[in-house]
């Protein structure tokens, strides 16, 4: 920009005047989002706020420029919840990148199986390096010495990149091989809701990625403006405006021209990896599980079956603690990038050594447990609201799940690590962020540990939610349903 007059003001966002084929309505400011994408031909960054349906936006966008096949790079947690959005939100079929189809996926594209390719940033190479050139000792390879497979590569016309200041350190790998893949490409759109993390020098990277650093003068250039100085920041409210002249927007959650459109609640599924070792005991557990469950079924006497009850549930909550412990790092990367956003976080668990992992990992949090009486949770509860540092609260479920006021004041983010079996469980824990008729977004994360009994469990209480019955009275009932849950997940 250059010798570019700045605009004395941030223009308001276009309308959109097209019918774009969706099965859901955008809500008005989504709309204005995918006009302007639109405008900016899909080289730009969505900056929303948390829960403003920044996907949808996305999803809607690619769909308006026809920008297909579609790449999208996003972390590990999410790939699976971006599957499900275009399958919610479009008819576009997207699939998650697998290494059974590592040489073949493009073919996908050609006979109309899918439209849409996902895979998560610690796999770029994986999928899509053929080789990297030598460099000398100590010297880091750089994007030009990244050797792209062509044939994958070059079939993609559009590419989302969600989270994108993950990859603001251009000394990553990371970002070296999604710099290489979208460096040739016109349609590239990040989605992130932290665009500035540490300096202004995070946005030149991102804007590096979606080609957009040459309209602020390159490298050397924004380097000298933007970021000089004690704090290595500088003349701040120019790069603004000039960022949302040219290739960025961000609405908050807290403007009443966007509040009015928000659920009360939305939720989120986030895909964890369990460890090697978890893996490892969780299938000698499954193994176990199946065993048992074949003399369970082969049972005739009904009062031998009800004996075996306890022994099944025994073994099945030692699948969902296996899980719950497996999945940690995951969980806690995603919780820290909440906390780093500025979002207060509350999280929810049954194990009580979940709940000593979840203190070790944010040292400056505090609890709500069986163990406290009720004047320790309400300390806790108090120095959850007033005290800055303290980003994140652990609760038991059962502990947090009633009879606790005060957090909705504070936090909009709560996190599940484990889950109880009914949607009752599930609403009122829920409920601790959010009193009625306060028309307030809360956002509520899910962590599912892949391949395990988590997934079940989820669409259990997903089910109960639909069917609305969510309390049965009956604790003997509730243990047969699940079991017969259980028998018909194992036969398959």
């Amino acid at each position: 920009m250059i010798g570019t007059k700045i605009p004395a003001v941030i223009k308001p966002l276009p309308q959109l005047t097209i019918k774009l084929p969706l099965k859901k309505d955008l809500r008005p400011y989504q709309a204005q989002g995918v006009a302007y994408g639109i405008e900016k031909e899909g080289s730009f960054i969505n900056g929303d706020d948390m829960g403003l349906g920044k996907t949808f936006q996305a999803i809607a966008t690619i769909i308006a420029l026809k920008a297909f096949p579609c790449l999208i790079v996003c972390p590990s947690g999410v790939k699976e919840n971006w599957r499900r959005e275009w399958q919610k939100f479009s008819d576009v079929k997207a699939i998650v990148l697998e290494d059974s189809i590592k040489h073949n996926f493009t073919e996908y594209y050609r006979v109309g199986w899918a439209q849409v390719f996902i895979v998560n940033y610690e796999s770029l190479k994986k999928y899509f390096v053929e080789s990297i050139n030598a460099v000398p000792d100590g010297k880091r390879f750089k994007v030009a010495d990244v050797n792209l497979k062509k044939k994958f590569t070059d079939v993609f016309n559009g590419i989302i990149i969600d989270e994108i200041h993950k990859l603001k350190d251009p000394k990553t790998q990371s970002f070296k091989f999604t710099r290489a893949i979208t460096k040739e490409k016109k349609v590239v759109m990040g989605l992130t809701g932290t665009m500035f993390v540490n300096s202004p020098l995070d946005v030149a990277s991102q804007l590096m990625l979606i080609n957009r650093l040459n309209d602020f003068g390159g490298y050397n250039y924004f380097k000298t403006r933007f970021c000089s100085g004690p704090k290595n920041a500088s003349n701040l409210r120019e790069l603004n405006v000039l960022l949302n002249d040219i290739c960025y927007y961000r609405r908050n959650k807290t403007d009443p021209e966007i509040k009015k459109y928000l659920p009360d609640k939305s939720r989120q599924i986030v895909m964890c990896d369990l460890s090697s070792a978890a893996r490892k005991e969780y299938n000698h557990a499954v193994s176990d599980m199946k065993s048992y469950m074949k003399q369970y079924k082969e049972a005739t006497d009904e009062d031998v079956q009800k004996s075996m009850k306890g022994a099944v549930m025994v073994r099945i909550g030692l699948l969902k603690n296996i899980a719950a412990r497996g999945k940690l790092k995951d969980a806690f990367d995603f919780i820290e990038d909440q906390v780093s956003q500025g979002q207060k976080v509350v999280v929810f668990a049954n194990l009580n050594d979940v709940i000593q992992k979840v203190q070790e990992r944010f040292p400056k949090s505090v609890r709500i447990t069986g163990k406290e009486n009720s004047i320790q949770k309400q300390n806790s509860i108090d120095q959850f609201q007033s005290d800055s540092k303290i980003k994140v609260i652990a609760c038991n479920l059962k502990a947090a799940g009633t009879g606790v006021d005060g957090l909705q004041n504070v936090a909009n983010v709560s996190c599940f690590i484990e889950f109880g079996w009914h949607s009752a469980v599930m609403d009122q824990a829920e409920d601790r962020l959010y009193r009625s008729g306060q028309h307030k977004n809360v956002m509520c994360y899910y962590f599912l540990a892949k391949d395990t009994i988590d997934t079940w469990n989820y669409e259990l209480i997903e089910t109960k939610r639909a069917m609305g019955n969510t309390v049965t009275g009956n604790d003997d009932q509730v243990e047969t349903n699940i079991i017969d849950g259980i028998m018909n997940l194992f036969n398959q």
